[in-house]
This record gives structure tokens, sequence and C-alpha cells, in this order.
């Protein structure tokens, strides 16, 4: 049985946290549907310093959240329209965004919008990026959710979004504004509350007859408000996240980009740290782990790499073992 939670929430703090709570307190399929403020919300493993231009973020009020998943940052305000899916880990044991990203594709090809599955995790309409997504395993579950840029404020995107130069290299892009499209451009009288309404009955209707509507208990929000306070809006979580170290190398690869900071000494590493929009199964922090005390040579840096897909999905211990020589 599918539960549609309805989540009127504008508080980006607080809606990410909900999505954690319900990793945590769920054990059936959930769908739900919800609307942040205008906020940056970062990758799990991203450099918040590096992807943020963070003088106009304060300047404009602009939340900066990190999320769960992987992959890369994205701008919210009340124009997008965010969708989250939570399902068993075993109903989907390998990362598949043409799963959840196929029935919200199908509902908006049916108002009209000539909506395609595009790259790696991206929803477009005439070559221009209405959605984008991401995935992530948690307490047993996967997670996937995506945003779609509805009548988002387009300049203020530009604004606070650093976008990275060797990103927009490999995809031959000019700039962020070139690559988005608002869903208003093909759905001219329609508004995001409506958008909203529509695909609820759309993701319902492929479900079996006991899906059901509901809202948070008070136990859930209670919770939600915790983790808001002690996590999503606290500045380690966010900032604190994202150190200084004596060398960076970035690299951008077919399964996304790879940033890597690391300090060594007498050519041993100290401390080793992955950023970037790739996305995986099993936190960075315990490749990290099992990084620290290695000696500087290839072989050995790839030994301790044999798992590193499980961590940076599509990677192979000799692609990130180069880096180190970068």
């Amino acid at each position: 049985m599918m539960k549609l939670y309805l989540n009127e929430s504008t508080d980006p703090y607080f809606n990410l946290a909900a999505e954690q709570v319900l990793l945590d307190t769920e054990d059936e399929p959930v769908f739900m549907l919800w609307r942040n403020d205008r906020a940056v919300i970062l990758g799990r493993n991203q450099n918040a310093y590096a992807e943020i231009n963070r003088p106009f973020a304060e300047e404009h009020g602009i939340a900066v959240v990190r999320r769960l998943t992987g992959g890369g940052a994205v701008f919210h305000d009340l124009g997008n329209l965010n969708f989250t899916f939570i399902v068993p880990r075993e109903d989907c044991p390998e990362l598949d965004f043409n799963r959840f990203t196929r029935p919200v594709a199908d509902a908006l090809r049916r108002l009209g919008v000539p909506a395609e599955i595009s790259g790696r995790n991206d929803l477009t309409a005439e070559g221009r990026k209405i959605s984008g997504n991401a995935q992530c395993v948690y307490n047993g579950k996967v997670m996937h959710h995506g945003t779609l840029l509805f009548s988002a404020d387009l300049s203020e995107m530009a604004g606070a979004l650093r976008v990275d130069p060797e990103k927009m290299r490999s995809k031959g892009i000019g700039s962020v504004r070139s690559r988005v499209g608002n869903l208003s451009d093909y759905l001219p009288g329609m508004d995001v509350p409506e958008l909203k309404r529509i695909l609820e009955d759309s993701i319902l209707e492929g479900q079996d007859e006991h899906a059901e509507r509901t809202c948070f208990s008070p136990e859930q929000t209670a919770a939600a408000e915790r983790l808001k306070r002690d996590k999503y809006a606290a500045w380690d979580w966010t900032w604190g996240a994202s150190p200084a170290f004596g060398k960076t190398v970035k690299k951008r690869f077919p399964f996304g980009g790879v940033e890597l900071s690391y300090e060594s000494e007498h050519g041993i590493l100290t401390e080793a740290r992955f950023r970037g929009d790739y996305f995986g199964i099993l936190p960075t922090e315990q490749l990290e782990e099992a990084l620290t005390g290695c000696r500087l040579v290839r072989e050995e840096l790839a030994a301790r790499l044999r798992d590193v897909g499980q961590y940076i999905h599509g990677a192979s211990p000799e692609d990130i073992a180069e880096m180190f020589e970068q």
C-alpha cells in the first residue's frame, strides 16, 4: 500500500528533515509532493564553499541546506514543485532513476509537456532541463526525490549557484540559465497548486485501491522539528562538512564530477575527503577512513579503493587512484 503524505510546509530545513523522518518511521512505500521557500539544496557529497555564491545567497535571504542524497546543487523556490518516493530496499536493490521519473514524465506528457528522461538523472523538455533527481539508500530504504521547475526565478538560480566550469565544458553548455526551463511555458493558465493536485491524482491512480492520503503525526512532526534544529539547519551539517585541505583535485567522469581533497605527511595520507555530484550507496566517510594511513602509491591506493563503486557509483579503483597523482 502506498501512502501519499500531504505536506504544506515551505520551510526547506523542515522538509528535508521530514524526508528523513519518513525514512525512519515508514515501512510502506511513500509518495510526497512539497514546496520550499528560496533555498539552494546541496548534494550530500558536495563542497558548499565551491558550489554556493554565499554573499549572493545571504544578501537575498536564500537558505542553504545539505540533503541526504548525492548529485548536484539545485535551486528551490515557491515556483518549484518537489516530489519524493520512498520504497523498501528489497523493492529497488539498485539505483534506478527511470522507475521513479517515468510516472512523473508520463503525467507531464498527458498535460501536453514534451517531457523526456535525459542523461543520468534529468527530465527535459525540448532540450531544457525541467527536473533534476537524486537517490540514496538509507535505513533499509531507497529514497528518490526530484524538483520540477514550474515558474522558478531563474535569475536567482543563476546568482546563487556557482557553475563548475569543468561541468560546463564537458556538457558543452554556456550558463545555468541556458540549461533550464520552466513548465509554465508549456502550461499557461495553470499554477503550482493545480499541478500538485494533478500529479497527486496521477501517481495514486497507478497504485492499488488501498493507496491513501495521510498527514504527519504529531510524533513525526516533533521528530522533524528536532532534526531541523540539530542537523539540517546546523552549520556543522551544511558548511562544516566542507573543510579546506592541502591539495584539491577535480575531475569530470561519465558518472559525475569528483573533487578529491587530501593532506599527506611523508608520503602517507593523513586525511582525505571526497565531494562531487556523484551518487553512491554507502557514505564516502567510510572510504575516507579506509584511505587514512595509506602510502601515496597507486597500487596501494587501488587496493584500498577496491569497493569504491559502492561509494562513488560507476567509479573504478584506477579512476580514483589516478587522481592522487594529478
